[in-house]
C-alpha cells in the first residue's frame, strides 16, 4: 500500500513537471511568434503551403522548365516539425532575414504537410534548404549548415550582400 502510494505521489510529480515545461514551451514559441509578427512583411520567413508555392515561387503543375516568380533570390526551408536539426535551422534564418532585408527572401514549407512539394525537390531528409538565383537554376543543400556556410552561399552562388 505505501509503495503504490509513493508511486502515485511519483506520477503526479512527473505530470505536473510535464506541464509546467509545456507551458514554457508555449510561452516561448509566442514570444517567437510575437518577434516574427513584428517584424516588416519583406523581412519575415513566410512559411508555405503547395497552393502559396505554386503563387509565389514556382508553378510545377504547369510548367516543366524552372521559371522563378519571384522579385529577389530566395531560400526554402523544407522542414518537419519533430526534426531536431530543423528547430535549431529555424532561429538562424529568421536572423538572416534580419540581416539581408529585402534582399533575399527566405521561405519554409513543411513537407510533412507538402509531401508533393517536398517530393518535386527530391526531400528525403530535413532539413533540406533550396537556394534560387534569380537567373539560374536552384540548387539543394541537406543537412543542418551553420550560419557562416549559409552566408558563403549567399553570397557566393545568391551573389547577394548584406
Amino acid at each position: 500500500m505505501k509503495y503504490r502510494s509513493i508511486v502515485t505521489i511519483g506520477v503526479l510529480i512527473f505530470i505536473s513537471i510535464g506541464m509546467v515545461l509545456s507551458e514554457n514551451n508555449l510561452e516561448k514559441n509566442s514570444e517567437v511568434s510575437s518577434f516574427s509578427s513584428s517584424q516588416s512583411e519583406n523581412h519575415k520567413v513566410i512559411s508555405l503551403n503547395e497552393k502559396e508555392f505554386i503563387e509565389k515561387v514556382f508553378d510545377y503543375k504547369n510548367n516543366k522548365d524552372w521559371k522563378y516568380k519571384g522579385d529577389r533570390p530566395a531560400i526554402i526551408d523544407f522542414y518537419a516539425e519533430w526534426c531536431g536539426p530543423c528547430k535549431r535551422l529555424a532561429p538562424i534564418l529568421v536572423e538572416l532575414q534580419l540581416e539581408y532585408k529585402d534582399k533575399i527572401q527566405i521561405y519554409k514549407v513543411d513537407a510533412e504537410k507538402n509531401r508533393e512539394l517536398a517530393a518535386i525537390f527530391g526531400v528525403t531528409a530535413y532539413p533540406t534548404i533550396v537556394f534560387i538565383p534569380m537567373n539560374t537554376n536552384p540548387a539543394l543543400a541537406k543537412g543542418l549548415l551553420p550560419k557562416e556556410e549559409l552566408e558563403r552561399i549567399i553570397g557566393e552562388f545568391l551573389k547577394v550582400t548584406k
